[in-house]
């Protein structure tokens, strides 16, 4: 997969079968799609692209609300679309200048002059340009003007999946990981670097790998214990997790740790990814430190049994 972060950088194919969107998520509707756009390209002898933007444009928009939470981290995104078999993902830089364009001079200027789109396919609740006043049916409506053939994914398609963003969110934040990973085809996961903490696990026999994560506007499941599947140097281990604020050893900001079964080494500077697969419990203040490594290791043979 190419990656072009100014559209300058890009030079059309002969034929391109093209989509844009936020495909935060890359969820089982964004893959459907996905799917299509290479079904389309594979029968015109063309190749994919997909139009993406960079902040969420709710982050440039709305500047004053920090309450969005995304499902994937640029990185992240880029990955999940590689393993999709997009050809070309261009990164526009979201602008509160770009936000201003009508409907018909984003499809002009980006989606008929610059990429020069042969083939556009939207979901079916998919809106461009200022205000998000382009639609399908403008599309349609135009065509003649623009180019190129327009099609949709139906509401009928989308809705058989039962899948959207806002579901996926909603189940992430009652820790039903479970129903997360259905509605996206595959287990939510988080990424992040390996930072010293206060060793407290160690000292319990549990040692955790303290993940921090880069971009603060990643949605995290619940505060609790999960069990897991970490990766480290593309190599998976069985994994607990706890996502909260260590009541039981008075921690002062919500952290992530991963207890690592089976695994020996060091990981401190490591990237680690982690696959969310079932929610164990709460977090809750236990009464002394015996207390809480009882619980781990009943914590530990759960999730062994789990995965």
């Amino acid at each position: 997969m190419k990656i072009y972060h100014q559209l300058s950088e890009f030079h059309p194919p002969r034929y391109a079968v093209v989509t844009s969107g936020t495909f935060d998520g890359v969820h089982l509707g964004h893959q459907k799609i996905l799917r299509r756009l290479k079904e389309l390209a594979l029968r015109e002898g063309g190749e994919t692209v997909l139009l993406t933007y960079w902040p969420h444009p709710r982050l440039i928009l709305q500047p004053e609300d920090h309450s969005l939470r995304l499902l994937t981290t640029l990185p992240e995104k880029v990955k999940l679309l590689e393993e999709m078999g997009v050809d070309h993902l261009i990164i526009l830089p979201f602008t509160k200048e770009l936000s201003q364009m009508s409907s018909e001079e984003f499809i002009r200027k980006l989606v008929v002059d610059k990429i020069q789109t042969k083939i556009l396919v939207i979901g079916y609740d998919h809106k461009f340009g200022k205000n998000r006043e382009g639609s399908f049916e403008y599309l349609q409506s135009h065509s003649h003007l623009f180019g190129f053939a327009i099609e949709e994914i139906s509401r009928q398609d989308v809705d058989d999946l039962a899948v959207s963003s806002t579901k996926i969110r909603k189940a992430l934040a009652l820790g039903d990981s479970s129903t997360a990973s259905r509605y996206l085809g595959r287990s939510y996961f988080l990424s992040g670097q390996v930072v010293k903490g206060q060793q407290i696990g160690r000292s319990l026999g549990f040692p955790t790998a303290n993940i921090q994560i880069a971009d603060h506007s990643k949605l995290l499941p619940r505060d609790g214990v999960y069990a897991v599947r970490a990766e480290v140097n593309s190599i998976q281990y069985k994994a607990i997790l706890n996502i909260g604020n260590r009541p039981t050893v008075e921690g002062e900001k919500k952290t992530i740790e991963a207890h690592l079964i089976d695994f020996e080494g060091d990981l401190y500077g490591k990237e680690l990814h982690i696959y969310f697969q079932e929610f164990l419990r709460e977090e809750k203040k236990f009464e002394s430190l015996q207390a809480l490594k009882n619980q781990l290791v009943i914590d530990r043979e759960r999730a062994i049994f789990i995965l």
